[in-house]
């Protein structure tokens, strides 16, 4: 059987949304369910809750990184905390991936100390899913891979092949694509455009042999789904992410401002409904859950920090997916 280890105390809304996630998720799933964290508020938490006590453990720890907390420090104050001692689990052989809703560098760091490097990789990549217009591979998955996404401020061109084989991987193994498109983000869909790094990567990445290498695409390709897996460098690519979740939050904000506007606009809304309920579920985050951080030899997924349970359900489903595929066995 499968086995996850999940921080029980990272996220905005932990402890409560990761127990509730995995309690649901404990009943019906064939998966064993390693949660760390403070043993009281997780028991307490549990009770409450109908669930598998087969499928499902508390392993105790002591005191959780906060999200707002500086990685290097926290994690140095606090080495028993329910984060570190998740990957512990994993690096001891007693789990097969992690999976965390916590502070992001907290995540990108504990691994790096814990796991080791794929063999060949230099530098590795947190990725990020972003919901497209267009359906990819026989699935019809609805989102498309962007790495990097922050974990790396300046590559090379060997990183940013590294990073379109790993992405490669990741959604023939995940989305069930055999043949994901994968492209470089860049200001223009020229070869020679770009920084010399990106130059070279493009020239590189269209003489790998079995890689379906589209070329450069722009920014405004991301929503389109022009291509499976989105390769770039770590500063472009947080730029991208924190843009493209701002662009969500407002247009929310929007929608609530208009429809307090008037009858109008509530009847504008009623009429709409069944597109907006339908556009809703196409581009709706938590059906993913989370995405992966790659080049360990380890598997890590990190789920959003305001993960629900739904979507803390969603990354160990995620996880014990690409476990049941060897995806790391495949990356390395």
């Amino acid at each position: 059987m499968v086995r996850i280890a999940v921080d029980g105390m990272g996220g905005d809304h932990a402890p409560q949304s990761i127990i509730e996630g995995l309690a649901k998720l404990s009943l019906k799933f064939d998966a064993e369910l390693l949660v760390t964290g403070d043993e009281r508020r997780l028991k307490e938490a549990l009770e409450r809750l109908p669930h598998d006590p087969k499928r499902l453990q508390i392993i105790p720890a002591e005191g959780a990184i906060p999200m707002d907390a500086k990685p290097r420090a926290a994690l140095e104050a606090m080495p028993r905390a329910s984060l570190p001692l998740a990957a512990q689990l994993v690096a001891e052989g007693r789990a097969d991936a992690l999976v965390s809703a916590g502070n992001t560098g907290a995540v990108v760091l504990t691994c790096a100390r814990t796991f080791e490097r794929l063999p060949g990789v230099r530098r590795t990549a947190l990725a990020a899913v972003f919901p497209t217009a267009r359906r990819h591979g026989p699935k019809g998955d609805p989102f498309s891979l962007m790495l990097d996404v922050g974990a790396n401020v300046r590559v090379a061109a060997e990183d940013l092949v590294a990073f379109a084989r790993m992405g490669a991987a990741y959604a023939a193994a995940i989305s069930e694509n055999p043949r994901p498109k994968v492209a470089l983000l860049n200001n223009g869909t020229e070869a020679n455009k770009g920084p010399a790094e990106y130059v070279e990567a493009y020239q590189r990445l269209q003489e790998i042999e079995g890689l379906e290498f589209i070329g450069n695409i722009e920014g405004v390709d991301i929503p389109r789904g022009t291509a499976d897996v989105i390769v770039c460098d770590g500063f472009v690519g947080n730029v991208v992410l924190k843009m493209l979740e701002g662009v969500g939050e407002t247009l929310k904000n929007l929608a609530k401002m208009a429809y307090a506007g008037g009858w109008t606009w509530k009847l504008a809304f009623l009429l709409l409904s069944g597109g907006i309920r339908k556009l809703k579920n196409m581009t709706d985050w938590k059906q993913y859950g989370g995405a992966p951080i790659l080049g360990f030899n380890q598997l890590c997924i990190k789920a959003h920090g305001r993960s629900t349970p739904r979507a803390v359900a969603n990354a160990v489903r995620v996880a014990a997916k690409a476990v049941r595929a060897d995806l790391t066995g495949k990356l390395g």
